[in-house]
């Protein structure tokens, strides 16, 4: 049933994206996307040196509708990403997962300067499948987390390449659809209340969570490459702890459509609790303290990369 949701999803949102406007309203309309595949294979027989045959590949869609007419812009963009990875005679994990749909309304303070918006932003996240840790323990799914934030603000965008957004009225919802991992307060949600036995729910465990603060967005984005930094901080709970959100992505068109992809992403989040290999044996030590810390992930390589619709204005 979650699949067939998520598919869903994807399929209305890529008609969304890929329709035109009517034909009276096309010269204020830019749309269109990247899709991208990569693939890496490595095969060893009595390699002296050692090693594990592999197994990647990892796919992503970035789509874009924008709407620029008088005083008002509207921005919409949807990136979606999944990969898998093979070692050994290991079964496939997952290497990356990603559905991020935004839509902001700008609307011009004045149109002598014509850089200074009022603006609307709504930005949600999560993930197509269940993920699970390096030990196998089941630890997310679709919606679990799933993020919305809503918020209202100011935009000033020198550029048609940067822009930057302040919210100062923004609200951000943590979702947690999966009662199992609601009950272990996962992504920040209240944990449930247990018997004395350690097992036995008393109260379950909260499936959402909502904070009210500040959040700030800058974005860069040329032919090859693309930056947003997203940042937020609560006004009711530890005020000045800021939530981070960077993600870069570089494409690089080696040919028609052969590319050289990379793509990296970096995360802070006070409310998400990970433990650690300290110890750099490659397994999670179980003793290790359950905290907030820094997350990094990368993803390189040489691959089929298409672009498609309207690029420019006409």
């Amino acid at each position: 049933m979650r699949l067939k949701i998520t598919a869903l999803l994807v399929t209305l949102s890529t008609s969304l994206f890929a329709q035109n406007t009517a034909p009276t309203d096309t010269t204020y309309w830019r749309n269109g996307g990247t899709g991208s595949i990569t693939f890496s294979q490595v095969s060893l027989t009595n390699w002296a040196a050692g090693g594990q045959n592999s197994v990647a590949i990892n796919s992503n869609l970035s789509l874009f509708a924008n709407r620029v007419k008088g005083r008002g812009k509207w921005e919409n963009s949807m990136d979606l990403a999944y990969g898998l990875i093979r070692q050994g005679d290991a079964s496939f994990t997952k290497s990356d997962d990603l559905i991020n749909i935004v839509t902001k309304y700008s609307y011009q303070m004045n149109r002598e300067s014509g850089k200074w918006f009022f603006s609307a932003l709504m930005d949600f996240k999560t993930q197509f499948y269940e993920g699970v840790d390096e030990e196998g323990n089941f630890i997310s799914d679709f919606m679990a987390p799933g993020y919305l934030t809503v918020g209202l603000g100011v935009s000033y965008d020198p550029t048609d390449q940067l822009s930057f957004s302040y919210q100062p009225v923004t609200g951000k919802f943590t979702f947690v659809r999966d009662q199992e991992l609601a009950n272990q307060g996962a992504y920040g949600v209240d944990p449930a209340v247990f018997a004395a036995d350690g097992t036995t729910v008393i109260t379950p465990g909260k499936k959402s969570r909502a904070e009210f603060g500040s959040f700030f967005r800058a974005k860069f984005k040329n032919d090859i490459f693309e930056s947003r930094l997203e940042l937020f901080t609560s006004y009711l709970e530890n005020f000045g702890t800021i939530d981070v959100n960077w993600q870069n992505a570089l494409v690089m068109q080696l040919t028609k459509v052969l590319s050289m992809n990379a793509f990296a992403q970096l995360i802070y989040d006070k409310d998400i609790k990970i433990a650690a290999d300290d110890n750099g044996d490659g397994i999670i030590d179980e003793s290790t303290e359950l905290k907030d810390r820094v997350q990094f992930k990368s993803v390189i390589g040489i691959g089929l990369t298409y672009k498609f619709g309207k690029q420019k204005t006409e």
